[in-house]
């Protein structure tokens, strides 16, 4: 019979005022399942509890701010320096809790405090909110705690967590400056074509003249999506629905996607592919740095790789290694890693400083992604400029053409 899940309790947040060591009066916020357990934690921070009552919620429900990656990296960094300055770490907590600017943040680093002090461990701590903490972040964090080398751990992780940040940032940078620019091509087409050119029809319904070929081609485009333009929103919008419902349901379509975008001239291979080369090379150094074993590294490098098709190829190399190949080996038979990687691996493997060199290709394939980004954006500059004058400039010609014809007769 399968184990019940357990439930996952939600912490309150405590109004509290209070009389410190000196007598003086104190008060603040904070966050714990009951009255009884915090007042309980106010006296082991050696404050005498005088009034604790539970924070009313706002009468309208206001939406808390989200929690993102950028949030997580930035608790890491400051997590490693303060315990490698010595600062206990439920006090760490303490300080970087209350310090976050995201209501959000103070909350669920505080909540993690109040586990450590009810006598948790950090990595159980963590492993209760998976959607901020994956298994790669609370596998390294307990081979720290294992080791006795928390704040080397964790300043490997806030590096692991920069770096990645920056190479996501950079992927998004390449895709969406050009999508941007699509979307809002076609939005200035759509008011053109409803707005802007009836008027111009109706100006040409006086000149008593057939209208040029491309000009009576634009104005039925016009007719059609005055027609029927909230049938297009719709299916657009729906269109959108559908795509998300879909990708998030279905293992196969996100497959079948990933794979078409590594195959998109000059994005494919000189970004993706190049940028899951380098997740993939970041994460298992990282790993390997604080010594997961490889298998077990393996199964979080795959989940970290950002790319289904690179996460397919990852647990292959996985299940050839836990059989006894060599790592190096178990790459090449994928066909997806360059000649220099598989290379690199294989040196590392046999001078045992495999997280070394994971690195440096990691280092590489990260400034090839940064410079890729830097020339795809020069490239497409001159490319959107005449993409937006065709489109745009084209719908006034049309307008303007008939005019022209006008003038040529007078």
């Amino acid at each position: 019979m399968a184990a019940k899940a357990p439930t996952k309790e939600t912490l309150e947040i405590f109004t509290w005022e209070g009389l410190d060591k000196s007598g003086k009066r104190v008060k603040g916020e904070q966050p714990g399942k009951s009255e009884t357990l915090v007042k309980a934690q106010l006296r082991q921070q050696g404050i005498k509890p005088v009034k604790v009552r539970k924070k009313p919620k706002p009468l309208f429900g206001a939406r808390k701010k989200k929690i993102t990656t950028k949030d997580i990296a930035v608790f890491s960094r400051q997590l490693a320096t303060m315990l490698a300055a010595g600062v206990p770490l439920v006090q760490a907590f303490d300080i970087v809790g209350r310090g976050h600017e995201n209501p959000s943040m103070q909350e669920l680093l505080l909540g993690i405090k109040a586990d450590i002090e009810a006598g948790s461990t950090l990595t159980e701590a963590l492993r209760k909110h998976p959607l901020y903490f994956d298994d790669l972040f609370c596998n390294l964090v307990e081979a720290g705690e294992r080791a006795g080398v928390l704040e080397t751990l964790l300043d490997k992780i806030a590096t692991y967590k920069e770096k990645t940040e920056s190479l996501k940032a950079k992927v998004k940078k390449a895709l969406t400056y050009p999508a941007a620019v699509v979307v809002v091509a076609c939005i200035v087409t759509a008011i053109l074509l409803i707005f802007v050119v009836p008027q111009f029809e109706e100006l040409f319904k006086g000149f008593g003249a057939d209208l040029p070929a491309f000009t009576q081609l634009v104005i039925e485009m016009s007719r059609f999506m005055q027609a029927n333009w909230y049938y297009l929103l719709g299916a657009l919008v729906a269109a959108v629905f559908g795509f998300n419902y879909v990708y998030k349901r279905s293992q196969a379509f996100r497959h079948f996607l990933d794979r078409m975008f590594l195959r998109i001239p000059i994005i494919g291979p000189q970004i993706l592919h190049k940028s899951a080369i380098a997740r993939f090379a970041r994460t298992l150094a990282t790993m390997s740095a604080a010594g997961v074993p490889l298998v077990e590294a393996l199964e979080s490098v795959a989940g970290a790789a950002g790319n289904a098709v690179y996460s397919d190829a990852i647990l292959e190399i996985r299940e050839q290694v836990a059989t006894g190949q060599q790592l190096q080996q178990a790459m090449r038979q994928t066909n997806l890693f360059p000649h220099m990687v598989v290379q690199m691996v294989a040196i590392g493997e046999e001078s045992g400083s495999i997280d070394s060199m994971l690195s440096k290709v990691a280092d590489f394939y990260e400034e090839e992604v940064d410079n890729a980004v830097d020339n795809l954006s020069s490239l497409m500059e001159p490319m959107i400029m005449a993409f937006l004058g065709i489109v745009v400039g084209g719908l006034v010609v049309a307008m303007y053409l008939p005019i022209f014809k006008l003038g040529s007769v007078v």
